[in-house]
């Protein structure tokens, strides 16, 4: 179990938590949720001793371990893969390797027997034997081959790298396990091994993830973090979302009948206060009124976009023909004679582990790229709005936000501009703030903005909701349930595809096609080939390198 007392953290004048009482106890799986900046990742490094608390104490049950995800994926660069994993149980580590170092030298003593045999017992107690074999597990579970087992940490992809990491955090059975956002950078495939090994895990997990679907399907509990304090909910995501919605519809109609009574108590005492026959009756219902008090609703600090996608002109029934698409990128064979035709009623999900595959056909469709062979047409009557992934050339440039977005405005009207950005939560000075120094967030609803303005009748978006909190999530997969256009698209989201897409391709790692109608769950529970497949597949994001 792990708790805390009167936890507060001041950064200078301000408070981002305030005498934070809170349990955690074993068998449950807490979902740390919360506005950007309201300090998910900064309670977790709290709880993990990372950093201290003005006041207050963390209390964990003695004897138990604590593990948490390191942030810092370049850590173990000079490590051995299956090092780094067994690395997550510190002691049963330093054991291995003082064992390793007594047995190396060469003028073994006594001394080192005695302690050779102490340490061999405390190594079998703690099931040390089986260290490689349950690392090796772990890493296969997440889609780590066993060929990069006994490789140097250094030499993996971004990617790579932090399932590793992850799978540190999850070897050796902790009784505490941290997780600041586990599902960033997974495949799908991986996002659901990890789902089903919280699930079945019997300890205590506190989580932090942007990702409703895992929330929902790991979650016991939910920790709501809003205006300095944390309110603990049971159940998942979507139960805590009902409550606390349900929590202030209650709230504002006990308030309305309240001041109704206060409306009608008013209205006697005004009426009847001079009349000598009423004084006592209005000097009682002036006591009554004295004890009513209205319930204290403060609006979250969380704040959603508005996101509304208009075409402005509706699309044509030829919307895209893809032929005999192939494209080699560095001797290796990307896309292999694809072809498919994009109707008008169609959200298409690009699926699956080859997330270069994925990209290099988007580039290839805005005209970024070239195909080596094939051909594509699009319909006279469309008009693309696209999102890459790495949009780092956008933002190379430093011209004030509301400049860059009028460049891409048809009108050139800088209020028509601003409400544009209005929506994406810049309000004010944000307007003048240069874009070559946004976060990456920020940079996420820039683009947003951009492709609204557009009025475009095709939307192409390649993994948008990376950096994105939960509120611009929601936002962003509303808005694109009510899309009237055709969008082609690709995310580890599980929500977010489930609820868009009404088409799924998946792109396979020799650059063949599958291709079906139906939703992103009826993909997958009739193609669990499809499943395994992706599993296995070494990635390759171009972001990774």
């Amino acid at each position: 179990m792990i708790s805390t007392s009167n936890v507060t953290l001041r950064i200078g004048k301000k408070a981002l938590f305030e005498d934070v009482n809170i349990k955690f106890t074993e068998g449950n799986c807490y979902g740390l949720i919360g506005a950007n900046g309201a300090g998910k990742s900064t309670f977790l490094k709290i709880l993990s001793g990372q950093i201290e608390s003005t006041n207050g104490e963390v209390i964990i049950t003695p004897g138990q371990r604590l593990s948490f995800l390191q942030q810092d994926h370049f850590k173990y660069d000079e490590f051995p893969v299956l090092d780094t994993v067994i690395m997550g149980n510190k002691r049963m580590y330093d054991i291995m390797k003082e064992k390793e170092a007594i047995y190396m030298k060469e003028d073994f003593s006594d001394e080192d027997g005695i302690r050779a045999a102490e340490l061999e017992g405390e190594f079998a107690e703690m099931n040390g034997y089986e260290a490689e074999s349950d690392a090796a597990m772990l890493l296969n579970g997440l889609g780590i081959s066993t060929e990069l087992h006994y490789a140097i940490m250094g030499d993996l992809k971004g990617a790579e790298k932090v399932k590793v990491l992850l799978a540190q955090a999850l070897f050796g059975n902790p009784d505490i396990l941290l997780l600041d956002e586990p599902t960033n950078h997974l495949d799908l495939p991986a996002i659901e091994w990890l789902e089903e090994f919280l699930i079945n895990f019997e300890n205590t997990v506190i989580v932090v993830s942007h990702d409703r679907y895992f929330l929902n399907k790991v979650c016991t509990h939910i920790a709501d973090i809003d205006y300095a304090k944390i309110q603990l909910y049971a159940g998942n995501y979507d139960f805590w979302y009902e409550s606390s919605q349900l929590l202030v519809k209650q709230m504002k109609e006990a308030n309305k009948k309240k001041e109704e009574k206060i409306k009608e108590l008013q209205d006697f005492i005004s009426r009847f206060s001079a009349n000598a026959s009423k004084s006592k009756q209005a000097t009682s219902r002036k006591k009554a009124l004295e004890k009513i008090e209205l319930d204290e609703i403060k609006p979250s600090s969380r704040k959603y976009p508005y996101i509304d996608f208009r075409p402005e002109r509706e699309i044509g029934n030829d919307v895209l023909m893809v032929e005999n698409l192939s494209k080699t990128i560095d001797g290796v064979k990307v896309l292999d004679n694809l072809s498919f035709i994009i109707n008008r009623e169609d959200k298409v999900a690009f699926v699956g582990g080859n997330e270069l595959a994925k990209t290099t056909l988007f580039k290839i469709l805005t005209g970024e790229l070239e195909p080596d062979s094939g051909s594509f047409k699009w319909g006279v009557t469309t008009s693309q709005a696209y999102f890459p992934k790495d949009s780092t050339e956008e933002f190379n440039c430093d011209l004030p936000i509301v400049d860059w977005l009028t460049q891409y405005s048809p009108v050139k009207d800088v209020t028509y501009v601003r409400g544009f950005l209005g929506r994406m939560l810049f309000a004010g000075d944000d307007g003048v703030k240069k874009v070559n120094v946004l976060s990456g967030g920020e940079k996420v609803r820039c683009l947003v903005s951009k492709m609204m303005i557009s009025g475009a009748n095709v939307l192409i978006f390649d993994e948008p909701t990376d950096h994105l909190d939960m509120e611009s999530i929601t936002a962003l997969n509303n808005g694109l349930i009510k899309y009237p256009g055709v969008i082609l698209f690709s995310s580890r989201d599980h929500q977010f595809v489930q609820t868009t897409a009404n088409r799924i391709m998946e792109i396979l790692p020799n650059g063949e096609l599958i291709d079906k109608m139906c939703t992103y769950d009826e993909y997958l529970e009739n193609d669990e080939l499809a499943k395994k497949r992706t599993i296995f597949e070494v990635e390759t994001d171009e972001d990774d390198n």
